[in-house]
């Protein structure tokens, strides 16, 4: 019955919240907006907001919600929430809970009060008293623990009903217990009993239980109950799928490495991991424990430790969140068929081969094959994924077959299987439909891929001469056909880019295969000399470098302003000088410049570069803010635009093109719909006149701008030429410049396949390719020019799909001075002087998808 009620209650929030076309917080506060709504109703847009601004897509979202109301003998979730959680975190912790709810899950949620027992006990000039880690409970120590369970259970109570969450308070009658031990620890109990009923009777009634761990003996003493043990017993009692406990640190922390463990397979793991050095005192205690409560529980049963802010993306998002404990499975490799225990197992396996299930192939001629040849399969104990690898007629190792269940995607086995498989094979190739369900996730499995005729070839590992010899093997069709991954699951079911060649310098536009550089090696100082001092682009790098913690301006030159004292920079006290070529060659002669950053008009910058490159052994590298080099074919310039192109590329580079302010944003817009394009884009772009320069002009003059718009260059634009090369496709560039003084709007029309996309569909592949990136938001409305002037970043959105489904409307805007120049720059400069990436740079996008 309480499945049931708990069930009904998720369909309907799912009908009316997940599978509708919310997207993006404008329109679904006008929504509401619109109507009479209660308390209740404005709290939902909240946290459904605050879900579709955290998690990784509403895709993976609506998946896992089916998941977790397709188990029918479990509850959702018990949550353990530290103490310090409601003193430090309880706003955030109401909102995550607050969006449970109102997507109809009911967690039963249990809390500790250690903190504020300890300072209660301080107050009334009592020393705490530990044994073994365990609360020595007096009676004068059990009236302050009563007391505090009451005050921070009601505070979470309270903080729940603010938000429009009937939430129950529930601070004993749960846990029946005997003493620990009496003599030792007083007023301390074991849990030897839970009562079901007021937890049962809570949800039934549609409010989330919010209990306490204070027990009773059959007489009616109180006694206390360490959290983390009543939140066990619970967990053995009701069995959910996930436990999760809320900690400061938000997972359980290497201590020689100093990183958080994302993942523990107790079957695989437990026995080592109990040898390591820094798994010891409580962290020891604590895997044990959990180890001890998952051998009780369905293997479907996990245990996770994370921050509350990553509640939301540690239940509804693939890459999860915090430390995921769970029992797993050991992973069995084996050489040969007769390895496999139990050959009825393994027929089942590949049978979920769409070719086998089609009748295309048969298990017993497929078996008959592996026997001929060298092979490697992978699989966990229930065989869940299967994996075969093998080398027959080529030089390199094949992944022949990647099989895997609903189960063995939810629970990531699967990328246990291809990390062993990593292990094993330091180069590996597969080939992929493009209409496998699971593309998005062999993107971020591969150093780089190549598509022809539906199928998709990936590979790691492999060298630039390797990578061109796989590739003419598969054009010429000797290397074999499509791996099948099982399209059924459904985890990644969104159609994912495709597209031609991806090497490591241009790789798929899928699931963000390039991600942010964000923590840099080098700490030293840098002086930068800026070329063209005097437009506004050069303005705003001077503003960023002087907040930059390495960066720091040894020489700023303009013809115009030379004499003059730089305004707006504190460092120190910098002069505008007029550098000519000779000045330029002896200030590289001397090592004083580190990065040179060229901010002239096109076709002016060429004869200070090769100064610069005229002395020997010359160790500074260079930023052109111009035209001049974005279209190089030597090889020596590389196109600076982080965000598509290979990031360690543009580290190591000495010459850097950095991109124009149109052509960015066009990029940023287009790129992740390439292999869905089926015409030209046709780009519509409108920028404020501080685009037109500093030198007089109608396109600067705000009088005849004034109530108006100018187009110009109708046809050939250099960002044109630009966008065309970089995308590898043509597109119609017609730029605009009106009234406002910074900001760029496209509005740009991209004909794709017929019926190849929906709406949702293409915002998701936009999420996936931009996920991490912090100079990118990914909006559901089309994004306005007023909100991005100043900030330093792209946004993108609106994603209006015609209704013949040909094509698709996408609205970009940048800000030409920040992004579209000086940010790029100095993300640039961050990236080949070995800094953090965004040094220097705010994230203040406004608008979060």
């Amino acid at each position: 019955m309480l499945r049931q009620v708990v069930g009904r209650s998720v369909v309907k929030r799912l009908s009316s919240v997940a599978n509708k076309e919310i997207v993006g917080s404008v329109s679904l506060s006008n929504r509401l907006r619109s109507t009479k709504t209660t308390t209740r109703f404005y709290s939902t847009r909240s946290t459904v907001v605050q879900l579709l601004n955290n998690i990784g897509s509403k895709r993976e979202v609506e998946q896992y919600l089916k998941y977790f109301t397709s188990v029918s003998q479990q509850q959702f979730a018990v949550i353990k929430v530290g103490g310090a959680i409601i003193t430090q975190q309880l706003p955030e912790l109401a909102s995550c809970l607050a969006f449970l709810y109102h997507v109809g899950l009911y967690p039963i949620v249990l809390h500790g009060t250690g903190p504020q027992i300890n300072e209660l006990l301080e107050n009334e000039g009592v020393e705490p008293e530990y044994s073994d880690g365990i609360r020595i409970t007096n009676p004068k120590t059990m009236e302050v623990v009563r007391k505090c369970f009451l005050e921070q259970n009601l505070r979470l109570v309270t903080a729940l009903e603010k938000m429009g969450v009937h939430a129950r308070p529930i601070t004993a009658g749960v846990f029946g217990a005997d003493y620990l031990d009496k003599d030792k620890y007083q007023l301390v109990g074991k849990v030897n009993s839970v009562n079901k009923s007021p937890v049962e009777s809570a949800i039934e009634a549609g409010y989330l239980p919010i209990l306490t761990s204070l027990a009773e003996t059959p007489s009616g003493q109180l006694l206390n109950v360490n959290a983390d043990v009543a939140a066990g017993e619970l967990a053995r009692e009701f069995e959910p799928l996930k436990i999760v406990y809320l900690n400061e640190k938000g997972g359980i922390i290497n201590g020689n490495t100093g990183e958080k463990v994302s993942m523990i397979n107790l079957d695989e793991e437990y026995d080592d991991l109990m040898k390591e050095s820094w798994v010891k005192y409580g962290t020891k205690l604590k895997i044990k424990e959990i180890h001890d409560l998952l051998q009780h529980l369905p293997r479907s049963s996990s245990v996770a430790i994370i921050d509350v802010d990553d509640l939301q993306k540690e239940l509804f998002t693939d890459s999860g969140a915090g430390t995921l404990i769970r029992r797993g499975y050991k992973l069995i490799s084996r050489n040969s068929l007769k390895e496999f225990g139990n050959p009825d197992l393994l027929r089942a396996a590949l049978l979920r081969d769409p070719e086998i299930k089609s009748g295309k192939l048969s298990v017993a001629s497929y078996l008959k094959h592996l026997e001929s040849i060298e092979f490697k399969s992978y699989g966990d104990e229930p065989l869940e994924v299967l994996a075969i690898v093998t080398k027959n007629g080529s030089r390199f190792p094949k992944l022949d077959k990647f099989l895997s269940s609903r189960t063995g995607w939810l629970n990531n086995v699967t990328d246990n299987i291809f990390n062993s498989i990593k292990k094993d094979y330091k180069s590996l190739y597969w080939i992929v439909s493009e209409n496998d369900s699971n593309l998005s996730w062999y993107f971020s499995k591969s150093d780089g891929s190549f598509s022809k005729n539906g199928e998709i070839l990936f590979w790691y590992g492999l060298n630039t001469e390797e990578v061109s010899q796989l590739i003419n093997q598969f054009d010429s069709s000797s290397i074999g056909s499509a791996l099948s991954s099982s399209s059924e699951s459904g985890i990644f079911s969104s159609p994912t880019q495709k597209k031609g060649l991806h090497t490591m310098a241009r790789r798929s536009y899928s699931s963000n295969p390039n991600p942010p550089i964000r923590e840099g090696k080098n700490t030293q100082k840098a002086k930068v000399a800026l070329i063209g001092a005097r437009g506004y682009t050069g303005q705003n790098l001077i503003n960023m470098i002087d907040s930059h913690p390495f960066l720091e301006l040894s020489h700023v030159s303009s013809r115009e302003l030379k004499g003059q004292k730089l305004k707006g920079y504190n460092k120190d006290n910098i002069v505008y000088s007029n550098l000519q070529v000779e000045d330029i060659k002896e200030l590289e002669k001397n090592n004083e410049v580190d990065v040179w950053v060229m901010a002239l008009p096109n076709g002016v910058c060429k004869p200070f570069v090769e100064a610069i490159e005229s002395i020997p052994n010359n160790k500074s590298k260079i930023i052109d803010l111009s035209a001049d080099y974005r279209f190089d074919t030597t090889g020596e310039w590389v196109y600076g635009l982080p965000e598509l192109n290979d990031r360690n590329a543009i580290a190591s580079a000495k010459k850097i093109s950095n991109p124009g302010c149109y052509a960015t944003a066009a990029q940023c817009a287009i790129a992740p719909l390439v292999s869905y394009i089926n015409g030209t884009p046709s780009i519509f772009g409108v920028s404020g006149y501080s685009g037109a320069g500093t030198k007089p002009s109608p396109k600067n003059d705000v009088k005849f701008l004034a109530n108006n718009i100018i187009p110009y260059s109708l046809t050939d634009h250099i960002h044109e030429k630009e966008i065309s090369s970089q995308l590898g496709l043509d597109v119609a560039f017609t730029p605009h410049v009106a009234q406002w003084f910074q900001g760029i709007s496209h509005t740009i029309s991209i004909p794709i396949k017929p019926k190849s996309l929906s709406s949702r569909e293409i915002r998701n592949i936009y999420q996936d390719r931009y996920q991490g990136e912090q100079l990118i938001t990914i909006s559901g409305e089309a994004p306005l020019v007023k909100d991005i002037s100043g900030k330093h970043g792209v946004v993108v959105g609106g994603f209006a799909v015609n209704s013949k489904q040909d094509r698709v409307v996408i609205v970009a805007t940048i800000d030409n001075l920040l992004k579209g120049a000086s940010t790029q720059c100095l993300q640039n400069i961050n990236l080949t002087m070995g800094y953090g990436e965004f040094e220097g740079i705010p994230d203040d996008l406004v608008i979060r998808g």
